[in-house]
């Protein structure tokens, strides 16, 4: 898969991730047949992205 070199530090919203992280984390919801609900974009606990609410169905 293409890599990015833009940085993804202090991202807190999906928008504002480069589009091939986006296509990386996709491929691997695909191949871990799993739903990626939490995203850390550095050690910062306020840099973190909820994809999706793991409690809803």
């Amino acid at each position: 898969m293409p890599g990015w070199s833009d940085s993804t530090y202090g991202a807190r919203s999906w928008a504002e991730l480069p589009a091939n992280v986006v296509k990386y984390i996709r491929r691997v919801e695909e191949l871990t047949e799993l739903p990626v609900t939490l995203l850390s974009t550095s050690p910062e606990r306020d840099d973190t992205i909820l994809v999706r609410d793991p409690f809803e169905g």
